[in-house]
């Protein structure tokens, strides 16, 4: 979408530290917060937010973000759109901060929302997953139990005795649907009877059992239930390979490098036959609001990265319960 007004834009950015409530653990470890960069462009006496997470996962860390989007300030001062910023950064963390607040800028110097401006529905108020972090059987079972009124869990899995873990969860929460989530740590030997597994406690979803690049075996297999594409996929460029693999993909706005990247993910994954899901990293409210935009394409929603943490910034989104309501302009948008 370019901006009509082309003078030039000041750029701030800074790391910020968001304690999480407890720990977050999935197979690669755990973590008690969330760091996060954001991102300021500001303009004619107005100021557009963006917000993104850094993950290691994918060689990304705070500190080189944060100098990766002040290496953009002289393009900004030449007044770049979000248009033109797509053709000079790659996919990533850095981008979708900058995209996300290109397009905040934009509605906010208009007065108007974001998604008029991009011609798509105005977002509703939509459920959104609540995880489960890995642990034992017994503690799954135990924090479950609390999060059972919920109707939509994501079930973090990836170790030993995953077949136990998930009857646990399936036991303490009957009513809920579940997905699970391997965050690639399933092999090609152990694939069918887990997937047998999660059939059985009557699982949706299966998202990234195996490691992306090792993944052949899912075209090889009877696949029960669907199975969802996370770390296989990031940009339009990598949804042709998960063809006869996967039956779904999680659409995170860190790994396609901004809103814009992700609506046009979720229309070509569509095209294909693809169900969406929404996905994102623990971090506040400013990360999840853009996403809501995408969330009313996506037969699975996962933005409760504010709920893990132990206070989420001010002005957040409002979330009752499980359901997540449309961010007001203030926060973004």
């Amino acid at each position: 979408m370019p901006d009509a007004n082309r003078s030039a834009i000041t750029l701030a950015a800074r790391i910020e530290h968001w304690p999480i409530a407890g720990a977050f653990t999935i197979s690669r470890g755990a973590k008690t917060e969330a760091v996060v960069v954001v991102v300021e462009l500001s303009r004619n006496g107005f100021t557009g937010r963006g917000e993104c997470t850094p993950y290691a996962r994918y060689g990304e860390t705070p500190e080189a973000t944060l100098a990766t989007i002040l290496d953009m300030r002289p393009r900004f001062a030449d007044g770049l759109d979000a248009v033109a910023l797509q053709g000079l950064m790659p996919a990533g963390a850095a981008r979708n901060a900058l995209d996300c607040a290109l397009l905040d800028l934009a509605a906010k110097s208009r007065g108007q929302r974001v998604w008029d401006l991009l011609k798509r529905p105005a977002p509703r108020a939509c459920t959104t997953a609540y995880t489960i972090s890995l642990g034992t059987p017994d503690s799954m079972a135990a924090a479950t139990a609390k999060a059972a009124y919920r109707p939509l869990l994501k079930i973090k899995l990836g170790s030993d005795d995953d077949a136990a873990r998930i009857a646990a969860v399936r036991r303490m929460a009957p009513e809920s649907e579940l997905v699970v989530d391997a965050n690639e740590a399933w092999t090609p030997d152990n694939l069918e009877r887990n997937l047998a597994a999660c059939e059985a406690a009557g699982v949706t979803l299966v998202e990234q059992p195996l490691p992306a690049g090792n993944d052949s075996a899912l075209s090889e297999v009877h696949r029960p239930i669907a199975v969802c594409a996370d770390e296989s996929v990031h940009g339009l460029d990598s949804l042709p390979a998960l063809r006869g693999r996967y039956d779904a993909i999680n659409i995170k706005l860190d790994k396609a490098g901004g809103l814009t990247e992700a609506l046009a993910m979720a229309d070509a994954a569509q095209a294909m036959g693809l169900e969406i899901m929404v996905g994102c990293m623990v971090a506040t409210s400013l990360s999840m609001a853009p996403a809501m935009l995408l969330a009313q394409q996506a037969r699975f929603v996962d933005l409760d990265g504010p709920l893990l943490l132990a206070k989420d910034r001010d002005g957040g989104l409002r979330y009752d319960d499980s359901t997540v309501y449309p961010p007001d302009a203030e926060l973004w948008g």
